[in-house]
């Protein structure tokens, strides 16, 4: 049932007017004993999670049992970013998802379901994971909140991703990712349905029991005219109708086709959201499919100072270094290693441009040239970027720079998906010049 579907694309929805939607919704739900509410981390502040959650806590008081950030491979949050996040919400009953050692498993997908879904692309058992605690700690409901967005492994972010994911275990997270990687990441963006959501929806449908009832959460973000975000969309729900609505709307907002390919991008990745090329290469997945042959992303990134989200991923980020992903598949045959670790494989075949483009970032002093080059990237004075392409005289889009350079700027790749218009008609079977 859809609780609530507010949004179109012109919509602006006020931090008040959330607050009352959320609460009337929760209202509509029934007898609430004890809930946990699972939103996005800090990398996702701009969700409007933060209002979201500080209200049902209002709302909810005592019977607020816990909040788990949805981290997936994610570094925890730290107090600060929690306090900056969730003001409203006592920092006691926030947990720390474990990925690797915290997860109890629901079920188990049989590898005959993953090959059909896939086209024969794979074919494996696939484990449904969740942080034990939304089984066993005594909920009787799980608010699951987040935004959506397109996305490179599920196509589009959220809904079942945000419990299978987002608080999944190593082999659920590992398996999904490289089920994504091999299908092909230019192939699901932005796509509601493919092989990866069918995992997390067909797990949902069989498994879902061993879960407390699930409530949905969802919004869709854009930007103003003036460059500020705005919430164009706020769905909830207890099924997946709100999912498909929050996405059809995404589309509108977030997928935007450019009328030529981009030869020079430069993308700005906040420092408060982005820390690792793990996290930044949003840049590179979602402004791919605009990127002209030979052309060049440049990624500015002062908060960058390491590859992985923990030291076992980037340890095998300097090791392999991004790839395509024909070498990725050999690698992964041949290397118990990265068999072992598929989710870092994948986000390996993710972050290589294929040699159509070339990568540039413009990092944190802590990450040198020498290790950016080790990886396939390129590095880029950071001093000279900041002060040429000032994220904050830039405008979203094309910018004319004074010397006739001709830039496309991008201030968050998050909230987004780019793509030239000829590539979008090839895909989409359709002729003449491709709209927004």
């Amino acid at each position: 049932m859809t609780y609530a579907a507010h949004g179109s694309p012109s919509a602006d929805i006020t931090d008040d007017e959330l607050s009352a939607l959320v609460e009337g919704v929760l209202s509509r739900v029934g007898m609430i004993r004890r809930a946990i509410v699972v939103p996005p981390d800090a990398t996702r502040a701009h969700s409007c999670a933060g209002t979201i959650t500080d209200t049902a806590a209002r709302f909810l008081g005592p019977r607020l049992g816990a909040v788990l950030p949805a981290l997936g491979t994610h570094a925890p949050m730290s107090k600060p970013e929690i306090r900056r996040i969730f003001p409203a919400t006592p920092e006691s009953v926030f947990l720390v998802h474990d990925w690797r050692r915290g997860c109890v498993e629901l079920g188990r997908l049989e590898p005959g379901f993953v090959e059909a879904v896939s086209g024969g692309v794979t074919c494996f058992d696939w484990p449904a994971q969740v942080n034990r605690v939304l089984a066993s700690g005594g909920f009787d409901l799980v608010v699951s909140v987040g935004q959506v967005v397109p996305h490179e492994v599920a196509g589009m972010a959220n809904h079942a991703k945000n419990l299978f994911v987002g608080t999944g275990g190593k082999e659920a997270i590992d398996k999904s990712h490289w089920l994504g990687a091999a299908w092909g990441m230019e192939r699901l963006m932005g796509m509601t349905d493919n092989p990866v959501r069918a995992l997390f929806d067909e797990a949902l449908s069989r498994f879902g029991k061993g879960l407390p009832p699930l409530l949905w959460m969802l919004t869709v973000v854009g930007r103003r005219p003036d460059g500020a975000l705005a919430l164009r969309g706020f769905f909830a729900g207890d099924d997946r109708d709100c999912f498909e609505r929050a996405a059809e709307l995404s589309r509108i907002v977030n997928m935007e086709v450019v009328d030529e390919p981009v030869h020079k991008a430069v993308a700005w990745l906040d420092p408060a959201e982005y820390r690792s090329t793990w996290l930044g290469n949003k840049a590179i997945y979602r402004l791919r499919m605009a990127m002209a042959e030979g052309g060049e992303l440049l990624i500015l990134a002062p908060g960058v100072d390491r590859f992985g989200e923990d030291p076992g991923i980037d340890a095998l980020i300097r090791k392999y270094g991004y790839r395509p992903g024909p070498e990725m598949r050999v690698l992964v045959d041949r290397s118990p290693e990265l068999a072992g670790s598929l989710a870092a494989a994948a986000h390996l075949v993710h972050g290589c441009p294929e040699g159509r483009f070339r990568v540039a970032y413009a990092p944190s002093p802590s990450l040198s040239r020498e290790e950016l080059e080790s990886v396939g990237f390129g590095w880029f004075d950071p001093a000279i970027a900041m002060a040429r392409y000032d994220p904050s005289r830039m405008r979203s889009g094309w910018n004319p720079m004074p010397d006739g350079e001709r830039v496309f700027f991008v201030p968050n790749p998050a909230l987004g998906l780019w793509i030239d218009a000829r590539r979008y008609a090839r895909q989409r079977g359709i002729r003449g010049t491709a709209g927004r």
